[in-house]
């Protein structure tokens, strides 16, 4: 109902997980780094704790996309079952046969250790992932516990992950499952956003969702933050409803004042400003949607998709440091996959050195007092775009960008895509220019990319219905010179009006683009390069 208003793609704060939102604040990456090094690890118990809504379900799938070959994983999802039951599913999680006899727990356990062994034999390692672990029984705790017994002289056969809310801290602590307790080796609890990283919270999926400019202003993020305590379920639901009220008032930035009415809609309670959240309320209305939409999109994730990587969102925060000079050779063919390149050169593959070659390629040296790669472009009159899209898109795009890839071990790399050759692409990575075939970018990249573009009079603000200005003037030129069936007269008015918008949609229409009739960052990217201008650098023509 909103998106249109105001210049989005899509709703930007829906409550179900959705990779492209991803947002990995430092708890989060911390959380990650915590399960990723306990799926290398084989050595005891792993546990993730958090709150209802901080998270836990999109590290678990932003996890499972992790998962580094050679490695299986049972997945249980209901742990409300009785021990023989939670055996039952371990076995056919890791479809390893089931014993006739299926009320024996010691049949259940001797035919996991059979598969168990074998996988070690194959130099597999298994992984028992468990999710809301909080609802365990201590029937089935123990016996958890007792398959940590299952292990060759030196080495355990099964890691065990347990994800749950804080109530199972609290379970741990009892006597009883002490023996069980002892055996965590590494323990990490998922806080909320803290302010500052809320607010840049609702800005990336703003921008996610398509959005050019500030919607939310400082004191309406501040009162989000005060309102759901940093915890990004309640800042979506919180956010949404702002959107709402704001487009149903038909003003186009929401106020602090607006939050506070949205979380009263959401809430059924008046809000306060000594500091209380309607945190508990709020959360217990939602958690069962959520959690049964999560554990559905987790298991069609799991058993329906190959491994694959959600990257971090890109910072283009750049460091004081300096690219090495390209070389200029004739480029190498990749013989090895770019999987083991990129691993061999990590070191030259941080995202400061793929920003300094990318404003390179523009011509523009980076400088120690800008503070970000992107504000040294937006200096030169360029602009920065950071989004997720598909290979087809970049295509479209035309221009050099810097790629987000992930190695099979999980480890985020930036090189730059300089050029496009049917089914090949030259990459830099460092100081290394590299012909790549297109099949094996894309099996490390996941849709991650930033690039540099010139908009037409430096504004590279949106346009739309009712905008006026000269940037009107070069769209209706634009579209006019593109249009494969131009009229006899185009006008020069400075006015979007509606027939400027039907020419607008229907230049999206034939390149495949959300027809919104909204003139925004990609739609005019694209327009500049249908018109072929050759002094800026693409990857058709190569940089």
């Amino acid at each position: 109902m909103y998106t249109k208003y105001f210049g989005l793609n899509e709703k930007p704060f829906r409550i179900t997980p959705d990779p492209r939102y991803l947002f990995m604040s430092e708890r989060h990456s911390e959380g990650l780094a915590h399960l990723v090094y306990g799926v290398k690890d084989i050595s005891g118990f792993i546990q993730l704790t958090g709150e209802v809504g901080t998270g836990k379900t999109t590290l678990v799938r932003t996890l499972l996309t992790r998962i580094p070959k050679g490695v299986e994983i049972a997945l249980i999802l209901n742990p409300q079952l009785s021990a023989i039951e939670f055996l039952a599913s371990i076995c056919e999680e890791l479809k390893a046969p089931l014993p006739e006899d299926l009320s024996s727990t010691k049949a259940m356990v001797d035919t996991l250790n059979r598969h168990l062994l074998q996988s070690h034999a194959d130099s597999r390692r298994t992984i028992l992932l468990v999710d809301e672990a909080q609802n365990l029984s201590t029937e089935v705790l123990e016996q958890i516990r007792l398959l940590t017994n299952l292990e060759t002289a030196k080495q355990k056969l099964l890691q065990i992950i347990l994800i749950a809310q804080p109530e199972l801290r609290d379970k741990l602590s009892q006597t009883n499952l002490r023996q069980l307790a002892q055996r965590v080796t590494g323990r990490y609890h998922l806080e909320p956003l803290s302010r500052e990283e809320s607010s840049r919270y609702i800005d990336h999926r703003l921008k996610v969702a398509g959005g050019l400019g500030d919607i939310f202003d400082d004191r309406a993020k501040k009162e989000v933050y005060r309102l759901s305590k940093g915890v990004p379920r309640l800042i979506n639901v919180i956010c949404d409803r702002a959107l709402l009220g704001a487009y149903s008032r038909e003003v186009r930035m929401v106020t602090s004042e607006i939050v506070r009415k949205a979380a009263e809609e959401v809430s059924g309670k008046e809000t306060r400003q000594n500091g209380r959240s309607w945190l508990s309320p709020a959360i217990g209305a939602l958690t069962a949607t959520v959690v049964i939409a999560g554990i559905w999109a987790m298991t069609q994730n799991l058993r329906s998709q190959s491994p694959q990587s959600l990257s971090v969102p890109l910072n283009d925060t750049v460091a004081p440091a300096m690219a090495s000079d390209v070389e200029e050779s004739i480029p190498p063919v990749v013989q090895s996959s770019l999987d083991t390149l990129l691993q061999e050169s990590a070191s030259m593959t941080t995202r400061v050195i793929a920003m300094t070659n990318l404003l390179s390629i523009w011509s523009i040296e980076y400088e120690r007092s800008m503070p970000s790669a992107c504000a040294q472009a937006e200096a030169a009159g360029l602009s920065c775009l950071s989004q997720r899209g598909s290979w087809m898109v970049l295509q479209q795009l035309d221009k050099p960008a810097v790629l987000t890839l992930t190695d099979s071990t999980g480890q985020a790399h930036s090189g730059v895509l300089i050029s496009i050759k049917d089914d090949s692409a030259d990459l830099l990575l460092g100081n290394k220019q590299l012909t790549v075939p297109v099949d094996e970018i894309k099996k490390v990249w996941f849709g991650q990319y930033l690039l540099i573009w010139q908009p037409p009079n430096g504004d590279s603000s949106a346009l739309q219905l009712g905008a006026r200005g000269p940037k009107v003037i070069w769209l209706r030129q634009s579209l006019a010179a593109l249009d494969p069936n131009p009229v006899a007269s185009a006008s020069n008015s400075d006015f979007f009006d509606s027939e400027l918008e039907q020419q607008l949609v229907e230049f999206q229409r034939r390149n495949r683009l959300e027809a919104d009739g909204l003139a925004g960052q990609q739609t005019q990217i694209i327009i500049n390069s249908r018109l072929g201008l050759d002094d800026r650098p693409s990857l058709s023509t190569g940089s």
